[in-house]
């Protein structure tokens, strides 16, 4: 009797165990494997910011990404806010954005719209030859859905957060020769539709930073943008070359720090 209820409990455990491992079993099974599409990019645009007076003033940015380098669209963005300086080097944003996506099948021809109301607090820092740039934005975002290569009134809504880390140095005395550019950009979204993406994508950015006067300047080099897709397991590696231009117009004190930035998307 002994060892027939051994062999019995022997039996119930291994029953108990492959029960507990079927889920994982299936899981591995019916999970496709990591996907990463590679693509070469070229990215520029324009963002200027406008100083009214003491506090007030406006922030304005157009940009054009291109996929296959320059040959096929990406996306256009157009984006405005008010800004408000705390002090001279720290602000606080409330903006709308509005983005024309390219489709991303080869077949389609439709582009999509996506609406953005955003909130932005920016600091810079200033030790020796250095330049810190910290900005922290949280975005609200309405992407339209299409289908069939037709627009439909369905938005997938996200709420979107973003700490920007942009360290400038200069190597030279002459503010007018380049300086170096370092940034990364971290972004992570929330909503009902997000599921198997939490991380969206991060921002890695190595260039120089050329002034041209002292209220136009760009900077110029190579982002790596890494992005995960909705379904979790497809993953976008874009090798871009960006080149960004900054307009510094309107009021400004007797005596104003440096100041650089990024505007990118």
């Amino acid at each position: 009797m002994t060892m027939a209820t051994n062999k019995i409990q022997k039996i119930k455990r291994i029953t108990v165990l492959i029960t507990l491992c079927l889920p994982l079993l299936t899981i591995s099974q019916t999970t496709p494997p990591k996907e990463i599409n590679q693509q070469i990019q070229f990215w520029t645009s324009i963002n200027t910011v406008t100083r009214f007076n003491e506090r007030w003033g406006m922030l304005a940015d157009f940009h054009i990404r291109r996929n296959n380098f320059i040959a096929d669209p990406s996306f256009y963005f157009l984006r405005g806010a008010a800004n408000y300086w705390i002090k001279d080097n720290m602000t606080v944003s409330l903006g709308y954005a509005h983005m024309w996506l390219a489709p991303s099948r080869s077949d389609w021809h439709t582009f999509s719209n996506e609406n953005r109301v955003y909130q932005q607090f920016q600091v810079i820092s200033k030790i020796r030859r250095s330049v810190i740039l910290q900005r922290f934005r949280n975005e609200q975002r309405w992407q339209q859905k299409i289908v069939d290569d037709k627009r439909t009134n369905d938005y997938r809504f996200t709420n979107r957060v973003r700490y920007l880390f942009n360290y400038n140095y200069s190597i030279f005395k002459n503010n007018y020769l380049p300086s170096l550019v370092v940034a990364d950009e971290i972004l992570i979204h929330f909503g009902k539709e997000v599921v198997y993406n939490t991380f969206d994508q991060n921002r890695l950015f190595l260039g120089i930073k050329q002034n041209i006067s002292p209220s136009l300047s760009f900077d110029f080099g190579y982002m790596n943008v890494y992005q995960q897709k909705y379904t979790g397991y497809q993953y976008d590696m874009n090798h871009t070359i960006r080149l960004f231009f900054y307009l510094n117009m309107g009021w400004k004190r007797k005596v104003t720090p440096p100041v650089s930035g990024t505007g990118e998307e």
